[in-house]
Protein backbone atom coordinates (compact mmCIF):
# COMPACT_ATOMS: atom_id res chain seq x y z
CA UNK A 1 0.00 0.00 0.00
CA UNK A 2 0.73 4.11 -0.49
CA UNK A 3 2.56 4.91 2.17
CA UNK A 4 1.19 9.02 3.15
CA UNK A 5 4.79 10.97 3.22
CA UNK A 6 3.98 14.22 4.29
CA UNK A 7 6.63 17.12 2.61
CA UNK A 8 5.49 19.68 5.08
CA UNK A 9 6.40 16.90 8.38
CA UNK A 10 10.03 16.77 6.06
CA UNK A 11 10.68 20.47 6.32
CA UNK A 12 9.67 20.78 9.87
CA UNK A 13 11.50 17.72 11.01
CA UNK A 14 14.86 18.95 8.96
CA UNK A 15 14.23 22.20 10.70
CA UNK A 16 14.46 20.89 14.28
CA UNK A 17 17.13 18.56 13.01
CA UNK A 18 19.39 21.97 12.83
CA UNK A 19 18.83 23.16 16.24
CA UNK A 20 18.74 19.81 17.93
CA UNK A 21 19.94 16.15 17.97
CA UNK A 22 18.44 13.31 19.05
CA UNK A 23 19.16 11.39 22.20
CA UNK A 24 17.56 8.04 23.21
CA UNK A 25 14.27 8.51 24.45
CA UNK A 26 12.85 6.92 28.39
CA UNK A 27 9.70 4.53 27.62
CA UNK A 28 9.90 3.45 30.96
CA UNK A 29 6.09 3.77 31.73
CA UNK A 30 4.97 1.84 28.35
CA UNK A 31 5.32 -1.50 27.01
CA UNK A 32 7.67 -1.16 24.35
CA UNK A 33 8.34 -3.65 21.25
CA UNK A 34 11.91 -5.20 21.79
CA UNK A 35 14.15 -5.60 18.30
CA UNK A 36 12.87 -8.97 16.71
CA UNK A 37 12.01 -10.18 13.58
CA UNK A 38 8.72 -8.56 13.04
CA UNK A 39 6.68 -7.32 9.86
CA UNK A 40 7.41 -3.84 10.58
CA UNK A 41 10.68 -1.89 8.50
CA UNK A 42 11.78 -0.71 12.20
CA UNK A 43 11.37 -0.97 15.43
CA UNK A 44 9.81 2.56 15.84
CA UNK A 45 7.13 2.41 13.16
CA UNK A 46 6.53 -0.91 15.26
CA UNK A 47 6.13 1.01 18.25
CA UNK A 48 3.79 3.04 16.42
CA UNK A 49 1.38 0.21 15.68
CA UNK A 50 1.51 -0.34 18.93
CA UNK A 51 0.41 2.98 20.04
CA UNK A 52 -1.91 3.62 17.21
CA UNK A 53 -3.70 -0.21 18.89
CA UNK A 54 -4.07 1.17 21.81
CA UNK A 55 -5.53 4.74 20.30
CA UNK A 56 -8.00 2.80 18.50
CA UNK A 57 -9.49 1.03 21.33
CA UNK A 58 -9.56 3.81 23.30
CA UNK A 59 -11.90 5.06 20.51
CA UNK A 60 -16.05 5.70 21.46
CA UNK A 61 -17.16 6.55 18.75
CA UNK A 62 -15.94 7.04 15.25
CA UNK A 63 -19.23 8.34 12.89
CA UNK A 64 -17.14 9.10 9.55
CA UNK A 65 -15.03 5.46 10.35
CA UNK A 66 -11.69 7.53 9.96
CA UNK A 67 -9.51 4.86 11.75
CA UNK A 68 -11.47 2.13 10.11
CA UNK A 69 -8.24 1.42 7.98
CA UNK A 70 -6.17 1.42 11.22
CA UNK A 71 -5.35 -2.42 10.52
CA UNK A 72 -2.28 -4.27 9.97
CA UNK A 73 1.52 -3.33 10.12
CA UNK A 74 1.35 -0.47 7.32
CA UNK A 75 0.65 2.28 9.83
CA UNK A 76 2.16 4.89 7.37
CA UNK A 77 -1.50 4.29 5.11
CA UNK A 78 -3.67 4.89 8.06
CA UNK A 79 -5.91 7.60 7.40
CA UNK A 80 -4.18 10.89 9.25
CA UNK A 81 -1.24 9.07 9.88
CA UNK A 82 1.68 10.82 8.26
CA UNK A 83 5.53 9.54 8.20
CA UNK A 84 8.70 10.69 7.33
CA UNK A 85 12.34 10.32 7.57
CA UNK A 86 13.70 10.05 10.82
CA UNK A 87 16.26 13.02 11.82
CA UNK A 88 18.89 10.71 12.58
CA UNK A 89 18.45 8.28 9.70
CA UNK A 90 16.98 9.79 7.12
CA UNK A 91 16.74 6.12 5.43
CA UNK A 92 14.34 5.21 7.75
CA UNK A 93 10.72 6.30 8.11
CA UNK A 94 9.18 7.33 10.94
CA UNK A 95 5.53 8.19 12.03
CA UNK A 96 6.13 12.18 11.95
CA UNK A 97 2.11 13.93 12.16
CA UNK A 98 -1.11 13.18 12.99
CA UNK A 99 -4.42 15.02 11.63
CA UNK A 100 -7.73 13.70 12.57
CA UNK A 101 -9.59 17.15 12.58
CA UNK A 102 -13.15 17.22 11.93
CA UNK A 103 -13.42 13.46 12.41
CA UNK A 104 -15.89 14.11 14.80
CA UNK A 105 -14.42 11.43 16.87
CA UNK A 106 -15.65 10.55 20.68
CA UNK A 107 -12.46 9.12 22.86
CA UNK A 108 -9.37 9.52 24.96
CA UNK A 109 -5.34 9.74 24.36
CA UNK A 110 -4.16 6.62 26.14
CA UNK A 111 -0.79 6.62 27.88
CA UNK A 112 0.57 4.67 24.70
CA UNK A 113 0.73 7.89 22.81
CA UNK A 114 3.85 8.73 24.68
CA UNK A 115 6.10 6.01 22.03
CA UNK A 116 5.26 8.28 19.14
CA UNK A 117 8.68 10.23 20.16
CA UNK A 118 9.10 11.33 16.52
CA UNK A 119 5.69 13.53 16.73
CA UNK A 120 6.42 16.84 15.51
CA UNK A 121 2.28 17.85 14.12
CA UNK A 122 -0.75 16.76 16.16
CA UNK A 123 -3.93 17.80 15.18
CA UNK A 124 -7.09 16.52 16.59
CA UNK A 125 -9.24 19.48 16.43
CA UNK A 126 -13.00 19.67 15.96
CA UNK A 127 -13.89 16.37 17.91
CA UNK A 128 -15.40 14.80 21.05
CA UNK A 129 -11.92 13.20 22.53
CA UNK A 130 -12.25 14.18 26.55
CA UNK A 131 -10.94 13.41 29.55
CA UNK A 132 -6.70 14.85 30.90
CA UNK A 133 -3.74 15.40 28.36
CA UNK A 134 -1.14 12.79 29.66
CA UNK A 135 1.80 13.32 30.95
CA UNK A 136 3.52 10.63 28.68
CA UNK A 137 3.56 13.14 25.86
CA UNK A 138 6.37 14.97 27.24
CA UNK A 139 8.40 12.74 25.19
CA UNK A 140 6.58 14.55 21.67
CA UNK A 141 10.09 16.70 22.35
CA UNK A 142 9.93 17.02 18.18
CA UNK A 143 6.65 19.25 18.86
CA UNK A 144 6.28 22.01 16.48
CA UNK A 145 2.32 22.38 15.44
CA UNK A 146 -0.05 21.09 18.65
CA UNK A 147 -4.02 21.42 18.25
CA UNK A 148 -6.52 19.95 20.49
CA UNK A 149 -8.81 22.93 19.73
CA UNK A 150 -12.82 22.14 20.11
CA UNK A 151 -12.85 19.08 22.21
CA UNK A 152 -14.12 18.53 25.61
CA UNK A 153 -10.41 18.11 27.44
CA UNK A 154 -10.73 18.64 31.02
CA UNK A 155 -7.92 19.61 33.54
CA UNK A 156 -5.49 22.02 34.57
CA UNK A 157 -3.65 24.11 31.97
CA UNK A 158 -1.24 21.04 30.00
CA UNK A 159 1.49 21.29 31.55
CA UNK A 160 3.21 18.41 29.47
CA UNK A 161 3.33 21.64 26.15
CA UNK A 162 6.34 23.69 28.55
CA UNK A 163 8.81 20.26 27.75
CA UNK A 164 8.44 20.84 24.43
CA UNK A 165 11.23 22.98 23.00
CA UNK A 166 10.43 23.60 19.44
CA UNK A 167 6.75 24.06 19.99
CA UNK A 168 5.67 27.14 17.73
CA UNK A 169 1.95 26.78 17.49
CA UNK A 170 -0.38 26.11 20.42
CA UNK A 171 -3.86 25.96 20.07
CA UNK A 172 -6.10 24.44 22.96
CA UNK A 173 -8.82 26.58 22.62
CA UNK A 174 -12.65 25.75 23.11
CA UNK A 175 -12.17 23.10 25.79
CA UNK A 176 -13.05 22.78 29.39
CA UNK A 177 -9.11 23.57 30.90
CA UNK A 178 -9.48 25.03 34.23
CA UNK A 179 -7.20 27.17 36.99
CA UNK A 180 -4.57 29.20 36.65
CA UNK A 181 -1.87 29.70 33.52
CA UNK A 182 1.55 28.91 34.16
CA UNK A 183 4.03 32.18 33.96
CA UNK A 184 6.61 29.39 32.10
CA UNK A 185 4.19 30.02 29.20
CA UNK A 186 5.01 32.93 27.84
CA UNK A 187 8.62 32.87 28.27
CA UNK A 188 8.54 30.09 25.34
CA UNK A 189 9.02 30.53 21.96
CA UNK A 190 6.27 30.42 20.64
CA UNK A 191 4.70 32.21 17.33
CA UNK A 192 0.83 31.49 18.34
CA UNK A 193 -1.00 31.16 21.34
CA UNK A 194 -4.70 30.16 21.22
CA UNK A 195 -6.47 29.64 24.49
CA UNK A 196 -10.01 30.94 24.57
CA UNK A 197 -13.02 29.49 25.07
CA UNK A 198 -12.05 27.62 28.32
CA UNK A 199 -12.15 28.48 32.03
CA UNK A 200 -9.00 29.78 32.73
CA UNK A 201 -8.69 31.93 36.03
CA UNK A 202 -6.43 34.00 37.86
CA UNK A 203 -4.74 37.09 37.03
CA UNK A 204 -2.13 37.17 33.89
CA UNK A 205 1.24 36.09 34.33
CA UNK A 206 4.08 38.97 35.01
CA UNK A 207 6.20 36.91 32.22
CA UNK A 208 3.33 37.81 29.38
CA UNK A 209 5.77 40.49 28.13
CA UNK A 210 8.46 37.87 27.20
CA UNK A 211 6.74 36.11 24.55
CA UNK A 212 7.16 36.33 21.40
CA UNK A 213 4.18 35.36 20.02
CA UNK A 214 2.48 37.30 16.79
CA UNK A 215 -1.62 36.05 17.98
CA UNK A 216 -2.75 35.88 21.52
CA UNK A 217 -6.17 35.17 22.05
CA UNK A 218 -7.30 35.09 25.83
CA UNK A 219 -11.02 35.49 24.49
CA UNK A 220 -14.32 33.96 26.63
CA UNK A 221 -12.43 32.79 29.88
CA UNK A 222 -12.88 33.99 33.92
CA UNK A 223 -9.32 35.99 33.61
CA UNK A 224 -9.24 38.88 36.32
CA UNK A 225 -7.03 41.60 37.73
CA UNK A 226 -5.13 44.19 35.29
CA UNK A 227 -2.74 43.26 32.01
CA UNK A 228 0.38 43.47 32.94
CA UNK A 229 2.58 46.49 31.52
CA UNK A 230 4.76 44.19 30.29
CA UNK A 231 2.45 43.63 27.38
CA UNK A 232 4.28 47.00 25.62
CA UNK A 233 7.80 44.84 25.44
CA UNK A 234 5.67 42.32 23.29
CA UNK A 235 7.39 44.48 19.85
CA UNK A 236 6.32 41.05 17.26
CA UNK A 237 2.49 40.67 18.37
CA UNK A 238 0.06 41.57 15.84
CA UNK A 239 -3.20 40.28 17.41
CA UNK A 240 -4.16 39.92 20.54
CA UNK A 241 -7.87 39.01 21.96
CA UNK A 242 -9.29 39.67 25.58
CA UNK A 243 -12.67 39.82 25.04
CA UNK A 244 -14.77 38.18 27.47
CA UNK A 245 -13.18 38.28 30.92
CA UNK A 246 -13.41 39.78 34.01
CA UNK A 247 -10.44 42.02 33.25
CA UNK A 248 -10.10 45.49 34.54
CA UNK A 249 -8.39 48.60 35.89
CA UNK A 250 -7.39 51.25 33.63
CA UNK A 251 -6.94 51.30 30.10
CA UNK A 252 -3.04 49.99 29.54
CA UNK A 253 -1.28 53.07 28.39
CA UNK A 254 1.70 50.30 26.99
CA UNK A 255 -0.75 49.47 23.83
CA UNK A 256 0.79 52.70 22.36
CA UNK A 257 3.66 51.33 22.35
CA UNK A 258 2.92 48.49 19.60
CA UNK A 259 3.76 49.68 16.70
CA UNK A 260 2.83 46.29 14.85
CA UNK A 261 -0.08 45.28 16.55
CA UNK A 262 -2.92 44.99 13.85
CA UNK A 263 -5.81 43.46 16.00
CA UNK A 264 -6.74 44.69 19.75
CA UNK A 265 -9.97 43.59 21.39
CA UNK A 266 -10.70 44.54 24.71
CA UNK A 267 -13.90 43.93 24.59
CA UNK A 268 -16.38 42.97 27.83
CA UNK A 269 -14.33 43.65 30.45
CA UNK A 270 -14.57 46.40 33.36
CA UNK A 271 -11.49 48.59 32.02
CA UNK A 272 -12.68 52.05 33.50
CA UNK A 273 -11.11 55.73 33.49
CA UNK A 274 -9.98 57.55 30.05
CA UNK A 275 -8.13 56.39 27.29
CA UNK A 276 -4.44 56.81 27.03
CA UNK A 277 -2.35 57.92 24.45
CA UNK A 278 -2.58 55.61 21.56
CA UNK A 279 -0.74 57.22 18.53
CA UNK A 280 1.93 54.60 18.29
CA UNK A 281 -0.80 52.01 16.94
CA UNK A 282 0.42 52.76 13.30
CA UNK A 283 -0.21 49.51 12.32
CA UNK A 284 -3.74 48.72 14.04
CA UNK A 285 -6.58 47.86 11.50
CA UNK A 286 -8.98 46.85 14.29
CA UNK A 287 -9.54 48.10 17.55
CA UNK A 288 -12.63 47.00 19.82
CA UNK A 289 -13.41 48.42 23.32
CA UNK A 290 -16.45 48.00 23.51
CA UNK A 291 -18.74 46.72 26.67
CA UNK A 292 -16.39 48.57 29.34
CA UNK A 293 -16.73 51.30 31.57
CA UNK A 294 -14.42 53.75 29.99
CA UNK A 295 -14.99 57.75 29.83
CA UNK A 296 -13.87 60.49 28.63
CA UNK A 297 -12.75 61.98 25.22
CA UNK A 298 -12.19 59.67 21.84
CA UNK A 299 -9.40 61.85 20.35
CA UNK A 300 -8.95 62.45 16.73
CA UNK A 301 -5.94 61.31 17.29
CA UNK A 302 -6.84 57.42 17.70
CA UNK A 303 -9.81 57.76 14.60
CA UNK A 304 -6.82 58.91 12.53
CA UNK A 305 -4.83 56.21 12.80
CA UNK A 306 -3.33 55.45 9.50
CA UNK A 307 -4.45 52.00 9.03
CA UNK A 308 -7.46 51.89 10.62
CA UNK A 309 -10.13 50.60 9.26
CA UNK A 310 -12.99 49.78 12.45
CA UNK A 311 -12.83 51.34 16.27
CA UNK A 312 -15.80 50.19 18.05
CA UNK A 313 -16.39 51.95 21.16
CA UNK A 314 -19.77 51.35 21.66
CA UNK A 315 -21.52 50.29 25.14
CA UNK A 316 -19.11 52.59 27.08
CA UNK A 317 -20.04 55.97 28.95
CA UNK A 318 -17.52 58.76 26.80
CA UNK A 319 -18.84 61.73 27.02
CA UNK A 320 -17.39 63.49 23.72
CA UNK A 321 -15.71 62.57 20.43
CA UNK A 322 -13.78 64.00 17.72
CA UNK A 323 -15.77 64.83 14.52
CA UNK A 324 -13.37 62.61 12.89
CA UNK A 325 -14.74 59.57 15.18
CA UNK A 326 -18.24 60.25 14.75
CA UNK A 327 -19.83 57.69 13.67
CA UNK A 328 -21.82 59.12 10.78
CA UNK A 329 -18.92 61.02 9.09
CA UNK A 330 -17.66 57.48 8.66
CA UNK A 331 -17.43 55.36 5.67
CA UNK A 332 -18.03 57.75 2.38
CA UNK A 333 -15.38 59.91 3.65
CA UNK A 334 -13.04 58.13 5.03
CA UNK A 335 -13.97 54.15 4.51
CA UNK A 336 -13.45 53.80 8.22
CA UNK A 337 -16.18 52.04 10.36
CA UNK A 338 -16.56 53.68 13.77
CA UNK A 339 -19.72 52.54 16.35
CA UNK A 340 -20.07 54.72 19.41
CA UNK A 341 -23.55 53.69 20.09
CA UNK A 342 -24.51 53.00 23.96
CA UNK A 343 -22.32 55.93 25.59
CA UNK A 344 -22.91 59.44 27.04
CA UNK A 345 -22.75 61.66 24.10
CA UNK A 346 -25.48 64.47 24.50
CA UNK A 347 -27.62 64.32 21.23
CA UNK A 348 -26.73 61.24 19.75
CA UNK A 349 -28.91 58.71 18.96
CA UNK A 350 -28.64 55.32 20.53
CA UNK A 351 -27.25 56.42 23.66
CA UNK A 352 -27.41 55.72 27.43
CA UNK A 353 -29.80 57.46 29.90
CA UNK A 354 -28.10 60.21 31.35
CA UNK A 355 -29.17 59.35 35.08
CA UNK A 356 -27.18 56.11 34.40
CA UNK A 357 -24.12 57.97 32.61
CA UNK A 358 -23.96 60.68 35.52
CA UNK A 359 -24.13 57.56 38.50
CA UNK A 360 -20.71 56.16 36.59
CA UNK A 361 -19.24 59.79 35.97
CA UNK A 362 -20.11 61.19 39.05
CA UNK A 363 -17.18 58.60 40.76
CA UNK A 364 -13.87 59.84 39.28
CA UNK A 365 -11.05 57.11 38.60
CA UNK A 366 -7.60 56.89 39.82
CA UNK A 367 -5.54 54.91 37.74
CA UNK A 368 -2.71 54.91 40.35
CA UNK A 369 -5.09 53.00 42.86
CA UNK A 370 -7.41 50.91 40.58
CA UNK A 371 -4.51 48.97 38.95
CA UNK A 372 -1.14 48.92 40.49
CA UNK A 373 -0.41 45.29 39.15
CA UNK A 374 2.50 44.53 36.77
CA UNK A 375 5.33 46.15 36.01
CA UNK A 376 7.18 48.51 33.17
CA UNK A 377 7.61 52.08 32.30
CA UNK A 378 4.92 54.68 33.94
CA UNK A 379 3.37 57.28 31.81
CA UNK A 380 5.95 59.92 31.90
CA UNK A 381 8.88 57.57 30.81
CA UNK A 382 7.22 56.57 27.57
CA UNK A 383 9.00 57.35 24.44
CA UNK A 384 8.84 60.60 22.86
CA UNK A 385 7.55 59.28 19.41
CA UNK A 386 4.36 58.13 20.83
CA UNK A 387 3.46 61.78 22.21
CA UNK A 388 0.40 62.90 20.95
CA UNK A 389 1.82 65.58 18.18
CA UNK A 390 -1.09 67.64 18.48
CA UNK A 391 -1.16 71.60 17.49
CA UNK A 392 -1.67 74.40 19.78
CA UNK A 393 -4.74 75.15 18.25
CA UNK A 394 -6.27 71.41 17.63
CA UNK A 395 -5.71 71.49 21.88
CA UNK A 396 -7.60 74.45 22.32
CA UNK A 397 -10.21 73.21 20.22
CA UNK A 398 -10.11 69.93 21.79
CA UNK A 399 -10.86 71.77 24.94
CA UNK A 400 -13.76 73.57 23.57
CA UNK A 401 -15.57 70.26 23.05
CA UNK A 402 -15.04 68.51 26.24
CA UNK A 403 -16.58 71.84 28.41
CA UNK A 404 -19.28 71.92 25.87
CA UNK A 405 -19.99 68.29 26.02
CA UNK A 406 -19.41 68.37 29.93
CA UNK A 407 -22.51 71.41 29.84
CA UNK A 408 -24.81 69.56 27.54
CA UNK A 409 -24.72 66.65 30.11
CA UNK A 410 -25.38 68.95 33.11
CA UNK A 411 -28.25 70.60 31.17
CA UNK A 412 -29.76 67.46 30.41
CA UNK A 413 -30.07 66.26 33.14
CA UNK A 414 -31.01 69.20 34.58
CA UNK A 415 -34.22 69.44 31.72
CA UNK A 416 -34.67 65.53 32.62
CA UNK A 417 -35.83 67.05 36.28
Amino acid sequence: MAHHHHPILGLILFFLFTFSSLSTFSHAHFPIVEEEQVPFPNLRLKNAYVALQAWKHSIFSDPYNTTANWIGNDVCSYNGVFCAPALDDPSMDVVAGIDLNHADIAGNLPSELGLLTDMALFHINSNRFCGIVPPCLENFTLMHEFDISNNRFVGGFPSVVLQWPHLKYLDIRFNDFEGPLPKELFEMDLDAIFLNNNRFTSSLPSTLGKSKASVITFANNKLTGCIPRSIGKMKKLNEVIFMGNDLGGCFPEEFGMMENLNVLDLSDNHFVGTLPNLTGLKSAEIIDIASNELSGYVSESICELPSLKNFTYSDNYFTGEAPTCAASSSSSATGIIFNDSGNCLIGKKLQKKTKLCLSILARPVDCDKVCGCGEGPSSSSLPLEIKIKTSPKKKLINSAYRIVEELELELALLTSN
